[in-house]
Protein backbone atom coordinates (compact mmCIF):
# COMPACT_ATOMS: atom_id res chain seq x y z
CA UNK A 1 0.00 0.00 0.00
CA UNK A 2 1.39 3.40 -1.00
CA UNK A 3 2.01 5.83 1.81
CA UNK A 4 -0.37 8.48 0.48
CA UNK A 5 -3.24 6.08 1.13
CA UNK A 6 -2.28 5.98 4.80
CA UNK A 7 -2.56 9.74 5.30
CA UNK A 8 -4.39 10.65 8.50
CA UNK A 9 -6.94 13.26 7.38
CA UNK A 10 -8.24 13.69 10.93
CA UNK A 11 -4.92 15.44 11.65
CA UNK A 12 -4.29 17.05 8.27
CA UNK A 13 -7.69 18.69 7.67
CA UNK A 14 -7.92 20.54 11.03
CA UNK A 15 -4.35 21.71 10.50
CA UNK A 16 -5.14 23.10 7.03
CA UNK A 17 -8.31 24.85 8.24
CA UNK A 18 -6.56 26.45 11.22
CA UNK A 19 -3.62 27.69 9.17
CA UNK A 20 -5.92 29.12 6.49
CA UNK A 21 -7.97 30.99 9.08
CA UNK A 22 -4.73 32.07 10.73
CA UNK A 23 -3.43 33.82 7.61
CA UNK A 24 -6.77 35.61 7.15
CA UNK A 25 -6.74 36.75 10.77
CA UNK A 26 -3.09 37.86 10.59
CA UNK A 27 -4.05 40.10 7.66
CA UNK A 28 -7.07 41.43 9.54
CA UNK A 29 -5.07 42.10 12.73
CA UNK A 30 -2.11 43.84 11.04
CA UNK A 31 -3.42 45.59 7.91
CA UNK A 32 -4.68 48.74 9.67
CA UNK A 33 -1.48 49.43 11.62
CA UNK A 34 0.66 48.75 8.54
CA UNK A 35 -1.46 51.08 6.40
CA UNK A 36 -1.11 53.81 9.04
CA UNK A 37 2.67 53.45 8.71
CA UNK A 38 2.42 53.71 4.88
CA UNK A 39 3.52 50.08 4.53
CA UNK A 40 2.01 47.30 2.47
CA UNK A 41 -1.09 46.18 4.45
CA UNK A 42 -0.53 42.61 3.26
CA UNK A 43 3.18 42.33 4.10
CA UNK A 44 2.78 40.49 7.42
CA UNK A 45 0.15 38.15 6.01
CA UNK A 46 2.38 37.45 2.98
CA UNK A 47 5.29 36.65 5.30
CA UNK A 48 3.05 34.28 7.25
CA UNK A 49 1.95 32.70 3.97
CA UNK A 50 5.56 32.16 2.92
CA UNK A 51 6.26 30.35 6.18
CA UNK A 52 3.15 28.24 5.66
CA UNK A 53 4.40 27.20 2.22
CA UNK A 54 7.75 26.29 3.79
CA UNK A 55 5.83 24.39 6.48
CA UNK A 56 3.89 22.40 3.87
CA UNK A 57 7.16 21.52 2.13
CA UNK A 58 8.62 20.41 5.48
CA UNK A 59 5.54 18.27 6.23
CA UNK A 60 5.78 16.63 2.79
CA UNK A 61 9.48 15.83 3.21
CA UNK A 62 9.02 14.49 6.74
CA UNK A 63 6.03 12.39 5.68
CA UNK A 64 8.00 10.75 2.87
CA UNK A 65 10.82 9.67 5.20
CA UNK A 66 10.95 6.31 6.95
CA UNK A 67 10.50 6.51 10.71
CA UNK A 68 13.85 4.74 11.18
CA UNK A 69 15.53 7.93 9.94
CA UNK A 70 14.14 9.73 12.98
CA UNK A 71 15.96 7.30 15.27
CA UNK A 72 19.45 8.00 13.97
CA UNK A 73 21.50 8.99 17.01
CA UNK A 74 24.07 11.09 15.14
CA UNK A 75 21.34 12.95 13.27
CA UNK A 76 19.46 13.80 16.48
CA UNK A 77 22.56 14.86 18.44
CA UNK A 78 23.84 16.96 15.53
CA UNK A 79 20.64 19.01 15.36
CA UNK A 80 20.52 19.31 19.16
CA UNK A 81 24.12 20.56 19.16
CA UNK A 82 23.31 23.20 16.54
CA UNK A 83 20.42 24.50 18.63
CA UNK A 84 22.69 24.54 21.69
CA UNK A 85 25.21 26.71 19.84
CA UNK A 86 22.41 29.03 18.65
CA UNK A 87 21.18 29.44 22.24
CA UNK A 88 24.70 30.43 23.32
CA UNK A 89 25.01 32.89 20.44
CA UNK A 90 21.64 34.50 21.07
CA UNK A 91 22.35 35.04 24.77
CA UNK A 92 26.04 35.85 24.89
CA UNK A 93 26.88 37.56 21.57
CA UNK A 94 25.74 40.72 19.76
CA UNK A 95 23.77 38.50 17.35
CA UNK A 96 21.07 38.19 20.02
CA UNK A 97 18.32 40.79 19.81
CA UNK A 98 15.73 41.78 22.42
CA UNK A 99 12.02 41.36 21.71
CA UNK A 100 9.29 41.42 24.34
CA UNK A 101 11.82 41.83 27.15
CA UNK A 102 13.85 38.71 26.24
CA UNK A 103 17.13 38.50 24.34
CA UNK A 104 15.98 35.48 22.38
CA UNK A 105 16.16 36.37 18.70
CA UNK A 106 18.84 36.18 16.03
CA UNK A 107 18.13 38.84 13.41
CA UNK A 108 20.26 39.19 10.26
CA UNK A 109 18.71 41.63 7.79
CA UNK A 110 15.16 40.48 7.09
CA UNK A 111 15.90 37.00 8.46
CA UNK A 112 14.98 36.26 12.07
CA UNK A 113 14.78 33.12 14.15
CA UNK A 114 14.06 32.17 17.77
CA UNK A 115 16.15 29.16 18.83
CA UNK A 116 13.85 28.44 21.80
CA UNK A 117 11.05 27.54 19.35
CA UNK A 118 13.23 24.93 17.67
CA UNK A 119 14.29 23.52 21.02
CA UNK A 120 10.67 22.48 21.72
CA UNK A 121 10.53 19.92 18.93
CA UNK A 122 14.08 18.77 19.62
CA UNK A 123 13.41 18.03 23.30
CA UNK A 124 10.45 15.87 22.28
CA UNK A 125 12.53 14.14 19.61
CA UNK A 126 15.63 13.63 21.79
CA UNK A 127 13.75 12.33 24.83
CA UNK A 128 11.55 10.05 22.71
CA UNK A 129 14.68 8.48 21.21
CA UNK A 130 16.54 8.09 24.53
CA UNK A 131 13.61 6.86 26.62
CA UNK A 132 12.30 4.48 23.93
CA UNK A 133 15.66 2.68 23.85
CA UNK A 134 15.61 2.16 27.62
CA UNK A 135 12.10 0.82 28.15
CA UNK A 136 13.32 -2.41 29.72
CA UNK A 137 15.41 -0.72 32.41
CA UNK A 138 13.46 2.44 33.29
CA UNK A 139 11.22 0.78 35.91
CA UNK A 140 14.20 -0.89 37.58
CA UNK A 141 16.53 2.12 37.54
CA UNK A 142 14.43 5.23 36.93
CA UNK A 143 16.96 7.85 38.00
CA UNK A 144 19.82 6.06 36.34
CA UNK A 145 17.95 6.19 33.03
CA UNK A 146 16.59 9.75 33.13
CA UNK A 147 19.36 11.64 34.94
CA UNK A 148 21.67 12.08 31.94
CA UNK A 149 19.02 13.24 29.40
CA UNK A 150 17.40 15.46 32.06
CA UNK A 151 20.77 17.10 32.74
CA UNK A 152 21.19 17.92 29.04
CA UNK A 153 17.65 19.24 28.56
CA UNK A 154 17.75 21.09 31.89
CA UNK A 155 20.92 22.94 30.91
CA UNK A 156 19.41 24.04 27.58
CA UNK A 157 16.18 25.12 29.26
CA UNK A 158 18.35 27.15 31.63
CA UNK A 159 19.82 29.01 28.65
CA UNK A 160 16.27 29.94 27.58
CA UNK A 161 15.34 31.02 31.12
CA UNK A 162 18.25 33.47 31.46
CA UNK A 163 17.31 35.32 28.25
CA UNK A 164 14.89 35.76 30.18
CA UNK A 165 12.12 33.91 28.29
CA UNK A 166 10.02 32.47 31.09
CA UNK A 167 7.12 31.49 28.81
CA UNK A 168 9.12 29.20 26.54
CA UNK A 169 11.17 27.91 29.50
CA UNK A 170 7.91 26.89 31.19
CA UNK A 171 6.69 25.11 28.04
CA UNK A 172 10.01 23.27 27.66
CA UNK A 173 9.98 22.21 31.32
CA UNK A 174 6.42 20.91 31.12
CA UNK A 175 7.16 19.03 27.88
CA UNK A 176 10.15 17.38 29.56
CA UNK A 177 8.01 16.45 32.55
CA UNK A 178 5.31 14.88 30.36
CA UNK A 179 7.88 12.91 28.37
CA UNK A 180 9.47 11.47 31.52
CA UNK A 181 6.14 10.58 33.12
CA UNK A 182 4.96 8.93 29.88
CA UNK A 183 8.14 6.89 29.49
CA UNK A 184 6.91 3.85 31.44
CA UNK A 185 7.97 4.90 34.90
CA UNK A 186 6.17 3.81 38.06
CA UNK A 187 2.70 5.34 38.46
CA UNK A 188 3.68 6.61 41.92
CA UNK A 189 6.16 9.05 40.37
CA UNK A 190 3.48 10.34 38.00
CA UNK A 191 0.96 11.00 40.78
CA UNK A 192 3.57 12.48 43.10
CA UNK A 193 5.16 14.81 40.54
CA UNK A 194 1.79 15.80 39.08
CA UNK A 195 0.39 16.67 42.51
CA UNK A 196 3.48 18.64 43.51
CA UNK A 197 3.40 20.45 40.16
CA UNK A 198 -0.24 21.57 40.50
CA UNK A 199 0.01 22.64 44.14
CA UNK A 200 3.41 24.25 43.60
CA UNK A 201 2.25 26.22 40.56
CA UNK A 202 -0.76 27.67 42.38
CA UNK A 203 1.40 28.52 45.38
CA UNK A 204 4.10 30.21 43.28
CA UNK A 205 1.57 32.32 41.38
CA UNK A 206 0.12 33.56 44.67
CA UNK A 207 3.60 34.19 46.14
CA UNK A 208 4.89 36.09 43.11
CA UNK A 209 1.67 38.10 42.90
CA UNK A 210 2.24 39.24 46.50
CA UNK A 211 6.00 39.86 46.71
CA UNK A 212 7.25 39.46 43.14
CA UNK A 213 8.97 42.83 42.82
CA UNK A 214 10.90 42.29 46.07
CA UNK A 215 12.40 38.91 45.13
CA UNK A 216 12.78 39.11 41.33
CA UNK A 217 16.12 40.32 39.86
CA UNK A 218 16.11 43.58 37.90
CA UNK A 219 15.86 41.97 34.46
CA UNK A 220 12.84 39.92 35.64
CA UNK A 221 10.87 42.88 37.03
CA UNK A 222 8.55 43.03 34.00
CA UNK A 223 7.53 39.44 34.84
CA UNK A 224 6.90 40.39 38.47
CA UNK A 225 4.49 43.13 37.34
CA UNK A 226 2.57 40.58 35.25
CA UNK A 227 2.10 38.39 38.32
CA UNK A 228 0.76 41.35 40.30
CA UNK A 229 -2.06 42.09 37.85
CA UNK A 230 -2.95 38.52 36.89
CA UNK A 231 -6.16 38.38 38.97
CA UNK A 232 -7.22 42.02 38.50
CA UNK A 233 -5.54 43.88 35.64
CA UNK A 234 -7.75 46.93 36.24
CA UNK A 235 -5.65 47.92 39.26
CA UNK A 236 -2.93 49.02 36.82
CA UNK A 237 -4.95 49.62 33.66
CA UNK A 238 -2.47 52.10 32.17
CA UNK A 239 0.66 50.00 32.55
CA UNK A 240 1.09 46.33 33.55
CA UNK A 241 -2.60 45.49 33.13
CA UNK A 242 -3.04 47.36 29.85
CA UNK A 243 -2.87 44.32 27.57
CA UNK A 244 -5.20 42.14 29.60
CA UNK A 245 -7.76 44.92 30.06
CA UNK A 246 -7.97 45.55 26.33
CA UNK A 247 -8.07 41.81 25.69
CA UNK A 248 -11.15 41.62 27.94
CA UNK A 249 -12.69 44.53 26.01
CA UNK A 250 -12.08 42.69 22.73
CA UNK A 251 -13.76 39.52 24.00
CA UNK A 252 -16.69 41.53 25.38
CA UNK A 253 -17.08 43.45 22.10
CA UNK A 254 -17.29 40.22 20.10
CA UNK A 255 -20.24 38.68 21.90
CA UNK A 256 -21.70 35.54 20.37
CA UNK A 257 -21.50 36.50 16.70
CA UNK A 258 -18.68 39.07 16.49
CA UNK A 259 -18.38 42.51 14.94
CA UNK A 260 -17.46 41.07 11.56
CA UNK A 261 -14.16 40.23 9.88
CA UNK A 262 -11.90 43.29 9.87
CA UNK A 263 -14.07 45.30 12.28
CA UNK A 264 -12.11 44.87 15.49
CA UNK A 265 -11.78 48.02 17.59
CA UNK A 266 -9.01 46.86 19.91
CA UNK A 267 -6.53 46.05 17.14
CA UNK A 268 -6.43 49.73 16.16
CA UNK A 269 -3.70 50.65 18.61
CA UNK A 270 -5.49 49.73 21.84
CA UNK A 271 -4.26 46.14 22.16
CA UNK A 272 -0.49 45.71 21.67
CA UNK A 273 0.61 42.44 20.07
CA UNK A 274 -2.93 41.83 18.79
CA UNK A 275 -1.58 39.66 15.96
CA UNK A 276 0.58 37.43 18.19
CA UNK A 277 -0.13 36.91 21.91
CA UNK A 278 -3.75 38.16 21.73
CA UNK A 279 -4.83 36.79 18.39
CA UNK A 280 -7.57 34.68 19.96
CA UNK A 281 -9.05 37.82 21.56
CA UNK A 282 -9.24 39.45 18.11
CA UNK A 283 -10.78 36.27 16.67
CA UNK A 284 -13.52 36.45 19.33
CA UNK A 285 -14.07 40.16 18.69
CA UNK A 286 -14.39 39.80 14.93
CA UNK A 287 -15.86 36.32 14.45
CA UNK A 288 -17.71 35.90 17.73
CA UNK A 289 -17.60 33.40 20.56
CA UNK A 290 -19.39 30.64 18.62
CA UNK A 291 -16.93 30.58 15.69
CA UNK A 292 -14.01 30.97 18.10
CA UNK A 293 -15.12 27.93 20.08
CA UNK A 294 -15.44 25.95 16.83
CA UNK A 295 -11.83 26.86 15.94
CA UNK A 296 -10.72 26.02 19.46
CA UNK A 297 -12.57 22.70 19.18
CA UNK A 298 -10.74 21.94 15.91
CA UNK A 299 -7.40 22.52 17.61
CA UNK A 300 -8.34 20.38 20.60
CA UNK A 301 -9.53 17.65 18.22
CA UNK A 302 -6.19 17.75 16.35
CA UNK A 303 -4.31 17.47 19.66
CA UNK A 304 -6.53 14.61 20.82
CA UNK A 305 -5.92 12.73 17.57
CA UNK A 306 -2.15 13.07 17.99
CA UNK A 307 -2.41 11.78 21.56
CA UNK A 308 -4.57 8.88 20.34
CA UNK A 309 -1.97 7.89 17.75
CA UNK A 310 0.61 7.83 20.54
CA UNK A 311 -1.57 5.81 22.91
CA UNK A 312 -2.33 3.20 20.22
CA UNK A 313 1.24 3.00 18.90
CA UNK A 314 3.07 -0.31 19.28
CA UNK A 315 6.53 1.14 18.78
CA UNK A 316 7.84 2.91 21.94
CA UNK A 317 9.50 5.71 19.94
CA UNK A 318 6.31 6.40 17.97
CA UNK A 319 4.27 6.42 21.19
CA UNK A 320 6.56 8.79 23.07
CA UNK A 321 6.99 11.05 20.06
CA UNK A 322 3.24 11.58 19.59
CA UNK A 323 2.58 12.01 23.30
CA UNK A 324 5.33 14.64 23.41
CA UNK A 325 4.00 16.43 20.33
CA UNK A 326 0.47 16.44 21.70
CA UNK A 327 1.78 17.82 24.99
CA UNK A 328 3.72 20.54 23.14
CA UNK A 329 0.56 21.73 21.36
CA UNK A 330 -1.66 21.43 24.44
CA UNK A 331 0.74 23.24 26.79
CA UNK A 332 1.19 26.13 24.34
CA UNK A 333 -2.59 26.39 23.95
CA UNK A 334 -3.15 26.38 27.72
CA UNK A 335 -0.46 28.99 28.42
CA UNK A 336 -1.78 31.34 25.72
CA UNK A 337 -5.45 31.04 26.75
CA UNK A 338 -4.53 31.07 30.45
CA UNK A 339 -2.78 34.41 29.98
CA UNK A 340 -5.63 35.90 27.96
CA UNK A 341 -8.25 34.82 30.48
CA UNK A 342 -6.26 35.84 33.56
CA UNK A 343 -5.70 32.32 34.89
CA UNK A 344 -1.91 32.65 34.71
CA UNK A 345 0.38 35.63 34.00
CA UNK A 346 1.00 36.71 30.43
CA UNK A 347 4.02 34.96 28.92
CA UNK A 348 4.24 36.15 25.31
CA UNK A 349 3.32 32.72 23.92
CA UNK A 350 1.40 32.66 20.63
CA UNK A 351 -1.86 30.83 19.92
CA UNK A 352 -1.04 27.71 17.84
CA UNK A 353 -1.55 28.13 14.06
CA UNK A 354 -3.66 31.30 14.32
CA UNK A 355 -1.13 33.84 15.62
CA UNK A 356 1.47 35.55 13.47
CA UNK A 357 4.91 33.99 13.93
CA UNK A 358 6.84 32.20 11.23
CA UNK A 359 9.16 30.27 13.57
CA UNK A 360 6.26 29.05 15.70
CA UNK A 361 4.20 28.02 12.67
CA UNK A 362 7.13 26.15 11.13
CA UNK A 363 7.91 24.18 14.29
CA UNK A 364 4.26 23.33 14.97
CA UNK A 365 3.94 22.19 11.35
CA UNK A 366 7.04 20.01 11.67
CA UNK A 367 5.30 18.43 14.67
CA UNK A 368 2.24 17.76 12.51
CA UNK A 369 4.53 16.19 9.89
CA UNK A 370 6.01 13.84 12.49
CA UNK A 371 2.53 12.90 13.71
CA UNK A 372 1.29 12.17 10.17
CA UNK A 373 4.33 9.99 9.44
CA UNK A 374 4.01 8.06 12.69
CA UNK A 375 0.26 7.58 12.14
CA UNK A 376 0.97 6.14 8.68
CA UNK A 377 3.71 3.89 10.07
CA UNK A 378 1.40 2.49 12.74
CA UNK A 379 -1.37 1.89 10.17
CA UNK A 380 1.09 -0.02 7.97
CA UNK A 381 2.14 -2.16 10.94
CA UNK A 382 -1.49 -3.08 11.64
CA UNK A 383 -2.12 -3.96 7.99
CA UNK A 384 0.97 -6.16 7.88
CA UNK A 385 -0.15 -8.03 11.00
CA UNK A 386 -3.58 -8.83 9.53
Amino acid sequence: MKKRHLLDYSILIPYLILCSVGIIMVYSATSVSLANLNLNPMSTAINQGVFWVLSLVAITLIYKMKTKVFQNKRFILSILSIIFVLLLLVRFTPLGQVRGGAKGWIIIGSFSMQPAEYLKIMIVWYLAYILARRQTTIKKDFWGVVLHPLTITGFMIGLVLIQPDVGNAAILTLITLVMVLASGTNWFYSVLVGGIGVVGSVGLIQLFASVGQKIFPANFQYIARRFEVVHNPFIDEKDAGHQMVNSYYAIFNGGLFGRGLGNSIQKKGYLPEAHTDFMFSIVVEELGLIVSLILLGLLVFLIARIFLVGVRAKDPFNALMCIGLGAMFLIQLFINLGGILGIIPLTGITFPFLSQGGNSLLILSVGVGFALNISADEKRRRFEQQ
